[in-house]
């Protein structure tokens, strides 16, 4: 379980062990490089990163030696990953967006949203893949419906802000 040193992580760290996480695969292990690559930042970013993730025990990291996930590091990094692949199943399958668009989408996503969020939208999708087992294909219709309809255009009267009405 992680401890309380690694709760409240930034995105940015999120982002860092998610990429450790999807680098490391069988290995287990990562390289400073191949993050910064992953993540189109500098080396320095990288180093600067790592350390604040061993500070929080979350990577075994030496200068110019691989990286780990120690215990903790791997339930964070998998939670991070989890909600990210909820996010992208659900733009992608069930409302029809590009995977390209769907994966951005989810990377932004994934950590505005919070657990409650998240645990309702895999219950929504547990439910349609259900429905669709019992031959009623919501996704389908779904699509269908957006396919009929005209796109309205976005609301353009000044503010972005959300609101409670909307």
């Amino acid at each position: 379980m992680a401890t309380a040193k690694s709760k409240n992580l930034s995105a940015s760290l999120e982002d860092y062990l998610e990429a450790i996480f999807n680098l490391a695969g069988e290995s287990n292990v990562a390289r400073s490089k191949d993050i910064a690559e992953l993540l189109g930042v500098s080396k320095s970013s990288v180093t600067g990163a790592l350390k604040v993730l061993k500070a929080k025990g979350l990577v075994n990291y030496k200068p110019y030696d691989y990286v780990t996930l120690t215990e903790a590091g791997r339930t964070a990094a998998a939670e991070v990953v989890r909600k990210h692949n909820i996010l992208k199943s659900f733009f992608i399958n069930l409302l029809g967006i590009k995977k390209d668009t769907a994966q951005q989408a989810a990377c932004k996503a994934e950590h505005a949203l919070g657990p409650e969020v998240i645990a309702r939208l895999l219950r929504f999708i547990e439910f349609v893949t259900q429905e669709n087992k019992n031959g009623y294909d919501l996704a389908g219709k779904f699509g269908e419906f957006c396919r009929n309809r005209p796109r309205k255009p976005a609301n353009k009267r000044g503010s972005n802000k959300c609101s409670r009405n909307n």
